[in-house]
Formats: C-alpha cells, structure tokens, sequence
C-alpha cells in the first residue's frame, strides 16, 4: 500500500475498525474513507454497490460485522447468521466486481470447533462440531473464509483472512447484556466498587438513571451489589485475550507485506486453511481475569461464580505460529492492558 492509496475501512467506529484506523493514520496513510452505518447499510446489496461504484477503493479492510458475547450469540441466532452473511458477501463481492486490490477479511477464533486441539491451529478448520451457544456467528465467519479462497482461486484476486483472538481495547462494548466478558468484567466490577463505596451519584451517572434504586434494581438483573459479583460459569474455562491495537497493528503488517500466495506452502494440491490466526499464544482463566480486574479495579467485595450457568468452550487458544514465521508478534500484555482499557473507561464517563 501507498501512502496515499485509497483504503475503505468497514466497520471503522467499532473496536476492531477504530484500531485499524487509528494505526493507518498513525502510520501515514492519508487517503482513509469509511461511512457509519446511517451513510451506508451495509446489509444492502444496491448500495454497498453503489459505494465501490463511486468511491472506487484500492484497499479494503472488513472489520464490519454484527458480534456479541455468549448472551447475545445464543439469544439472536437468526441476526448474527444473517447480518454477517449479507455484509460479508456484499462487500467481498463487490470488491471483486470493482477490482480491489487487495482485501482484508477479519473473522474470529470462534470458527474452530469446540473440542478442537489446543493450541488451535489453522489446519484444524472444519476438522469437528462448532460451539452450539455462537455456531450461526462462526459458521458465517468460515463462510467469509471460503468466499475469499474461492474467488482467490477463481478469479486471481488478492483477499487474505484473519483470526484474531478475544479482543479488548479502546472503543469496546460495555453494555452489560450484550458485551464480551473482559469489557463486562470491567464494568460489572466497577459498578459494584462505587456501589460499596456508597458513591452513588457515579453509579446514576454510568447507568444513566434517575434514582439509585432504579440503578440497583436493574444491577440486580446482572448479579451487581455491593457485597459481590455474579460470573456466570464456574471460572474454570480458559481464554486468550489480545490488545485490540495489536491486532490492528497485525492486520496493517499483514496488508503492507504479505500476499494470498504466502498463506499456503506451494506444494499443497488443495488450497485451503489459508487465513492466519493472530493471537499471543498465552491463555488465563476467567477466574484468574475476573481476579486481576477486581485488583486492578480495587473492588473489596466478593466474586461469585454462578455454575447453574453455562461455561461455553473450556479451552480456546490459538497457535500463533504462522502470523510468528511471517514476521509479527504481539507487545502488549494483559495486565498492562486491563489497566489500559480501565483507564480507557473511566475517561469516557467523565465526560
């Protein structure tokens, strides 16, 4: 890529997109071009179209897409096959059609099976059955992985795709129905220290209600208190979490230096596995993270780990090895980043 080559960057307000942007401009690529989802749908085949018709991109990152944590997953099935499907396919078609240069595919870990080896290697794609809670999300993910090989194969094109791992970071969803679990932890424990610390006016301020009553009222709905914390599960599961600004610094590295033809050895008669899992290779359990945000946080009171609810996938690590012999390798460390995104967090309530 150019400096001043025209790159279209889907999804560029989310947690995934907003890295991506931060470090192209960071790194001095000064012909960036994204729309919010008001500008253009991207679920709408006409007018995503109509945008590649007009705008003409020469790069396309495509972080957009509809994500959840397990709640989110399980409950809305039908949008997150949907939804993930439409934008997907419109997009990487289309880049196609307008002759893209090079595309960029970002899907999830979550497309491995459940009860794959650990560490998750890129070969073990397709190898067993998915995780029921997020199947319809995971299987539109392997469906993104699959168009960008076949029109690689078809039609020459230049499309990669990449796993990150869980993420975290600057711009990630707090909501507590609906977020992944390290933003939740962070907000669920917060939450309960002002709530222990009988500071309420933060507590109406953060939820924005009226009165804390009608705050610890709907705390309650997510197991919040001052006395302690509900975490679903039995905190045994273990998960790999990778700093979102990592991840965008990957994908750009990616982009900037890596081709279709150096996601697969040259001797292979079936082409496929190609994407490239981006990860650190270090997992830690969800009781042992729960306990670092509880310190980090300062929260005096008690963790309680709910086992009537479900735990999801035991064991989710990725192998990194690939993304490592291509020249990449990840530099902040969970702890230095749960602290980081705390910080992150506290400032947007201040203002």
């Amino acid at each position: 890529m150019e400096k001043s080559s025209k790159i279209y960057v889907a999804g560029h307000r989310g947690l995934v997109g907003s890295a991506i942007v931060k470090n192209l401009e960071k790194k001095g690529y000064n012909n960036i071009i994204y729309k919010t989802h008001h500008q253009l749908d991207l679920t709408d085949m006409q007018a995503v179209a109509e945008f590649f018709e007009e705008q003409k991109p020469e790069y396309v990152f495509l972080a957009a897409a509809k994500v959840g944590g397990i709640v989110a997953n399980n409950t809305y099935r039908a949008e997150f096959i949907y939804e993930n499907l439409q934008i997907q396919n419109n997009i990487i078609h289309q880049s196609y059609k307008h002759e893209v240069k090079k595309l960029m595919f970002l899907g999830s870990t979550c497309i491995y099976p459940k009860n794959a080896p650990q560490p998750m290697k890129e070969e073990y794609l397709l190898t067993d059955t998915l995780e029921y809670t997020n199947e319809p999300y995971a299987i539109a993910k392997i469906a993104g992985i699959k168009m960008c090989e076949s029109y690689n194969l078809q039609y020459g094109t230049n499309f990669i795709s990449v796993m990150p791992t869980n993420l975290y970071g600057p711009h990630d969803n707090f909501d507590l129905e609906k977020s992944h679990v390290l933003p939740a932890l962070i907000r669920k424990i917060h939450l309960a220290k002002l709530l222990y610390e009988n500071d309420h006016d933060s507590v109406i301020k953060d939820l924005g209600v009226e009165t804390i009553d009608e705050a610890k009222k709907y705390l309650q709905k997510f197991g919040v208190s001052k006395e302690s914390v509900e975490i679903w599960g039995s905190g045994k599961p273990r998960r790999e979490f990778l700093w979102s600004e990592d991840m965008a610094d990957a994908t750009v590295f990616i982009m900037e230096n890596i081709d279709f033809k150096d996601t697969y050895a040259k001797d292979e008669k079936e082409i496929r596995n190609t994407h490239i899992n981006i990860g650190t290779g270090v997992d830690i359990s969800i009781e042992e993270l729960a306990k670092s945000i509880q310190k980090t946080i300062g929260y005096e009171g008690k963790l309680y780990f709910n086992t009537q609810k479900p735990d999801g996938t035991m064991i989710k690590l990725t192998d990194p090895s690939k993304l490592h012999s291509l020249g990449w390798k990840h530099k902040v460390e969970l702890k230095d980043g749960i602290d980081q995104m705390y910080q992150w967090y506290l400032k947007q309530n201040e203002s």
